[in-house]
């Protein structure tokens, strides 16, 4: 596909749009629910629906609508440049999405093209944030409060909680820049081979790190790993660090850490700061600062009774808020929420109980 059609799709795709009405009047859903629409499906979808009666959820997994990168990240810290603004000319600018001005001038285009339509205030009935502070932040972004409810992810099956035999710390994630994987590494200069760091996953600086990870006492890199591995080293793990310096969505391997009854250290930033609560279920460190990372790593080292007792409270957190039985009521309510609201505005349908069709 050309760049010109590409663009133009990203912003209205009349080809998705039918797909989605044949489909809607072939399953007859009671909701449609959209996890993305970039690139080519685009927001026509939400009309498709719409069009056929069918209510539309769209979970928010990122900041797409305010950043043209989803992140809120660039050159090394925390940007919010765009934030508010209807176009998001700085994006373009500085090519954040994909590197690329014209990629970004894409993304950015569509997204205010669906401002100025209010596509993200008239076409969605209700939208899925994953945490209180991403709710936060779309609210501040225009987006309309009443209608953004928080579910976070869950783990299923549960696969139950580990005996932290192994001895280790474990980092599981992206080996990239606004994921802190520097500043773990330099935070390991300073602990040595007192204490063994297990690094999991590949990225765009995995090359680059190669070499540091290596030479680093106490740091062995096991590459990409399957989910079950990664639950296995979980549950014999003393506890997982997650160093990131962006604004995450909902980090799964916060969820999975809980499951296993596996404690966590993280940056103080964005949604970390509340999925976390520091002293029951892990501890915060200042986001980018290695010695702090390192203090708070030793002092759990040295505090065994405390880092025990945060392992059974970081089982009742899982417990308490993401099983699959508790989000699965929170998805309902979600969805019965907007089929009301939908409702409101036509004649009932009559379909019955609530089925899901996802995009």
């Amino acid at each position: 596909m050309s760049q010109l059609k590409l663009a133009a799709r990203t912003v209205w795709n009349w080809d998705a749009a039918r797909a989605i009405r044949q489909l809607i009047a072939d399953e007859k859903p009671d909701v449609l629910h959209v996890h993305n629409t970039l690139p080519i499906l685009s927001p026509a979808v939400y009309y498709a629906a719409r069009a056929e009666g069918v209510p539309v959820v769209q979970t928010l997994h990122n900041y797409r609508l305010m950043c043209p990168n989803a992140l809120f990240f660039r050159e090394g810290k925390v940007c919010e440049a765009c934030l508010g603004k209807s176009f998001a000319w700085p994006g373009v600018r500085y090519g954040c999405y994909r590197g690329s001005r014209a990629a970004s001038a894409a993304v950015a285009s569509m997204v205010a093209f669906h401002w100025a339509f209010r596509t993200w205030s008239k076409a969605v009935d209700r939208y899925i944030s994953l945490t209180e502070f991403a709710r936060h932040k779309f609210v501040q972004g225009g987006l309309p409060a009443d209608r953004i409810a928080v579910k976070p992810n869950f783990v299923h099956p549960d696969p139950g909680v580990g005996d932290a035999t192994g001895g280790y710390v474990l980092y599981v994630g992206r080996l990239s820049e606004e994921k802190g994987i520097s500043t773990l590494l330099s935070a390991w200069r300073t602990i040595g081979s007192r204490l063994t760091l297990r690094v999991v996953g590949d990225g765009p600086l995995a090359d680059q790190l190669k070499g540091s990870i290596v030479q680093t006492a106490g740091i062995e890199w096991l590459g990409r790993q399957t989910r079950d591995e990664v639950l296995r080293l979980m549950q014999n793990a003393a506890f997982l660090v997650i160093p990131s310096e962006c604004y995450e969505g909902f980090p799964m391997t916060v969820a999975e850490a809980y499951a296993t009854g596996l404690p966590v250290v993280a940056s103080k930033i964005g949604a970390l700061e509340s999925l976390i609560d520091s002293g029951r279920t892990g501890l915060h460190f200042r986001p980018g600062d290695p010695d702090d990372l390192a203090a708070k790593i030793d002092w759990l080292v040295s505090h065994p009774q405390e880092l025990a007792q945060m392992r059974k409270e970081a089982r009742a957190e899982f417990e308490a808020k993401y099983t699959a039985e508790r989000n699965y009521v929170t998805l309902m309510d979600i969805y019965e929420k907007a089929i009301e609201s939908a409702r409101r505005g036509r004649e009932p349908s009559g379909r019955g109980t609530v089925g899901r069709l996802t995009v």
